[in-house]
């Protein structure tokens, strides 16, 4: 999610990275709680609202969307056939439930709706400043080290990857359905692995010889503004309502 197609100069840039992923941890939160799908449909309008604002790239943008809607796609194959409910259609053995047609819709536009808040707020920020807002935001510092150093090596570790596939390729290896392939496969995850854990080592080494103490200092300082107060009344604001027509819906639907 963190990376450079995102971060560009847009409205949403402007605004402060703690404010930023605050409000996306928030509406993600309000979100996934909801039942009915009018309120769902409301917090995947705030999500598509705020990716205007933000200005992503298209095609960056749809491939990022196809990749959750592959497995809700499969989610659609899956759930209204298989949970227990008022049966709607029915081909021989199989039949649909209602009930199944509306968790699908519900987790459907739930997915959407989150993952376009986050491609918004936070996907518009590099790992760096992500980490630096969530240590603000008083995150355990164990687990800002970890997301940090795992945005950092996780392309250095795929480069790996694909050097050791390349090379296994040039040796004459074609993977196929036998335990050979399972063996070579097994053998270049294991090297992979062996290979992390040397260049984990370097870089505890290098990072001990500059003087590392077990503290990231960062140089750019956060600063809330008071657009970044009127953006977090807004997104405030917007949870509340869709929480309103939510339990509206419950009482009265």
């Amino acid at each position: 999610m963190f990376d450079q197609p995102f971060v560009r100069p847009s409205a949403i840039q402007r605004l402060d990275p703690r404010v930023r992923m605050g409000s996306a941890a928030l509406a993600a939160l309000s979100i996934s709680t909801l039942q009915t799908a009018s309120a769902c449909s409301l917090g995947l309008a705030l999500g598509l609202l705020l990716l205007i604002f933000a200005k992503p790239p298209l095609l960056p943008l749809l491939q990022r969307l196809a990749v959750v809607n592959v497995f809700v796609v499969f989610l659609w194959c899956v759930t209204p056939i298989t949970m227990p409910g008022r049966e709607v259609l029915s081909w021989g053995p199989v039949s649909v439930s209602a009930e199944g047609l509306h968790l699908s819709l519900l987790v459907s536009i739930k997915s959407n709706a989150i993952v376009c808040t986050f491609l918004a707020l936070v996907a518009t920020m590099n790992a760096s400043t992500a980490g630096r807002a969530l240590e603000c935001l008083h995150c355990p510092r164990k687990l800002v080290f970890l997301f940090l150093f795992t945005a950092r090596y996780v392309h250095v570790i795929a480069q790996q990857w694909q050097n050791l596939s390349v090379a296994a390729r040039l040796r004459g290896f074609r993977p196929k359905s036998n335990m050979h392939t399972y063996r070579t496969l097994a053998s270049l995850l294991g090297l992979l692995l062996v290979r992390s854990y040397e260049r984990s080592l370097r870089v505890r080494e290098a990072m001990l010889l500059r003087g590392f103490s077990g503290q990231f200092h960062s140089v750019s300082m956060f600063r809330v503004r008071p657009p970044d107060i009127l953006f977090a009344v807004f997104v405030l604001l917007c949870l509340v309502g869709i929480v309103a027509v939510e339990y509206k819906d419950t009482l009265y639907g």
